[in-house]
């Protein structure tokens, strides 16, 4: 059996929106295959790819249907040419992020994501408040709270200086300064001195070690489509808001323990794990008891999230992230996300607790401006429709 083909019961029951009793259903009528799982004598996995074909037929036979599943890992709803995920690979612009993660700087990415002009130079983060005494008076007050929360804390000092909305031309100056912003707030460097911002932020948590894993994990983490804080920062944008209010949605939802709040969860399950030895007991504990694992398995990419292999190539000796990624593999099929690698990165470089998070923020920040731009310029107003069910 190949890894990563195949899910537990109640991974697969909710990425087909069914109870396990329909899921036990589609596997007596020869719909889903399944496979012992090699850690847990009892328990069945599901193959992903017959259940992938399963969603697939049922939105094509269901129009109506397929609109509202369309919101979870559906059909596509709108259209961007900002980035693509297909068959396993994310792309930004029509080009493969890992491979630009290999080399390329996160401003050389956000020179692409932004569609600047080629002849024009890549953008330059920087934090330029227009009141600095007030700002450090606010994250004074934030000190203890996590990333995304001193992000929502302290961008609103913003809104009075955007003129994105106002002023043709002004987007690309005014996102240069949101991402300067959002660094300063997430992770709190604002000593950029005009290089780049992988080399500020690993001599910021001094960690010169870290830099081009810093720098792999920004651009990787730079855009993912349509994921749940970029819908939300094209439905604010949509309504011709401003830039800065158009990044504060999608912080907010970033926030969340299902998205960005992911890595949170990573690192609370790898301190429950402080010993290799225990890797197998509290993966098989949480499997028993039917919980998902955080940080494994991703809908998108039922091989393997890429992003998640590029990071984890910069980790070769944390003893506990490996035991954990090699028990959820054994025991249940299943591949890290994401949110694994920023975590794995985090505990490598040994940054400080919470980095995972900020460099998320940061990264995807420069994705968030670009699909801001891309859906202002379309003159489009997001507003679906809803089915009453009262």
């Amino acid at each position: 059996m190949a890894a990563a083909k195949f899910v537990d019961a109640p991974t697969a029951a909710a990425d087909l929106g069914v109870k396990r009793e329909t899921l036990y259903a589609y596997v007596s009528r020869g719909l889903v295959r399944t496979a012992p799982s090699p850690g847990l004598a009892r328990e069945r996995l599901y193959a992903v790819s017959d259940i992938a074909s399963l969603v697939r037929k049922r939105q094509l036979r269901r129009p109506s249907r397929a609109v509202a599943e369309a919101l979870n890992f559906g059909l596509p709803v709108l259209e961007t040419r900002v980035s693509s995920i297909a068959n396993g690979v994310l792309r930004y612009r029509g080009v493969d992020a890992i491979d630009l993660a290999r080399s390329m700087q996160f401003e050389d990415v956000a020179k692409l994501l932004w569609d600047l002009d080629a002849k024009a130079d890549a953008p330059r983060f920087r934090f330029l408040a227009s009141d600095p005494n007030e700002w450090d008076e606010r994250a004074r007050q934030v000190r203890g709270l996590d990333a995304t929360e001193r992000a929502l804390y302290l961008l609103p000092l913003f809104l009075r200086s955007d003129d994105s909305g106002l002023r043709r031309g002004s987007a690309a100056e005014v996102a240069a300064n949101l991402v300067g912003a959002i660094a300063k707030a997430a992770a709190g460097c604002n000593a950029f001195a005009g290089e780049p911002l992988h080399l500020a932020l690993s001599r910021h948590w001094r960690k010169p070690a870290a830099a081009d894993a810093i720098r792999c994990a920004l651009v990787v983490s730079a855009d993912h489509e349509l994921n749940a804080s970029t819908f939300a920062v094209r439905v604010v944008a949509s309504t011709g808001a401003s830039l800065t209010a158009s990044l504060l949605a999608g912080v907010a939802a970033l926030s969340g323990p299902r998205h960005g709040g992911m890595t949170l969860r990573v690192e609370r399950l790898l301190a429950e794990i402080d010993s290799p030895r225990k890797a197998r007991g509290v993966v098989g504990q949480r499997l028993r008891s039917g919980e998902n694992i955080a940080g494994f398995h991703h809908p998108l990419y039922p091989e393997g999230d890429p992003r998640a292999r590029s990071l984890l190539s910069y980790c070769k000796n944390d003893e506990q992230v490996l035991a954990l990624c090699k028990a959820v593999d054994a025991m249940a099929g299943l591949q890290p996300s994401l949110d694994v690698g920023l975590v794995a990165i985090e505990r490598e470089f040994r940054l400080p607790r919470g980095t995972a998070l900020s460099l998320f923020a940061i990264g995807r920040s420069v994705g968030w401006i670009a699909h801001a731009i891309e859906q202002r310029e379309s003159a489009q107003l997001i507003r679906p429709r809803a089915r009453f069910a009262g």
